[in-house]
């Protein structure tokens, strides 16, 4: 339903992949206005991969926390997200913002702990690791190789394009590594 694509559908992993990448690249329009979104991913093994961009929405500009869904550092600006993670086995989700960091595992879209305090790197951003369950996509479910023809931007997307990029890797098994700028 959030995907484009149903439960038995060979394509199903790269669609979650393509959906939180769109996402990332068309944030909520609380945030979208004043900012010009800069998205990595990389994809670390067939149903695995890390979204990491420059909003910190979690955290206000105090420090203080905002939690989502169940009480995860997941909330409604990162709907899709959420909704990966709900497919997904294990998610663990990094927020930071001016010397704030948090992490926090989730099984499911439910957490595992409390968020923690982590030594965040420098600015704000967020990062988010996926571990698609194996069980829920089925035997031979992979995201797919030919990351060129993904679509970021899908039907309702006809203006041209912003300032805003999203980088994707994929690392799984080459010797060097793909790397795909998206616009």
């Amino acid at each position: 339903m959030y995907f484009g694509a149903g439960r038995g559908s060979p394509d199903l992993a790269t669609r979650v992949l393509s959906s939180v990448l769109a996402h990332a690249l068309h944030p909520a329009t609380r945030v979208a206005a004043p900012h010009t979104p800069h998205a990595t991913a990389e994809i670390t093994g067939d149903l695995a991969f890390v979204v990491t961009d420059d909003q910190a929405d979690a955290l206000d500009e105090s420090g203080s926390v905002r939690l989502g869904y169940n009480g995860s550092l997941l909330g409604p600006v990162r709907w899709i997200s959420a909704a990966a993670a709900a497919v997904s086995s294990r998610t663990v989700v990094e927020v930071w913002r001016d010397g704030h960091g948090l992490c926090q595992e989730l099984a499911g879209l439910h957490p595992v702990a409390e968020p923690r305090g982590i030594d965040p790197p420098p600015g704000a951003g967020t990062r988010v690791s996926f571990e698609l369950d194996d069980a829920y996509f089925g035997p031979g479910q992979v995201i797919a190789a030919d990351l060129a023809s993904l679509d970021l931007h899908g039907p309702d997307c006809n203006g041209p394009a912003g300032p805003g990029h999203v980088t994707v890797t994929d690392a799984r098994g080459q010797d060097e590594p793909i790397v795909i700028p998206y616009r």
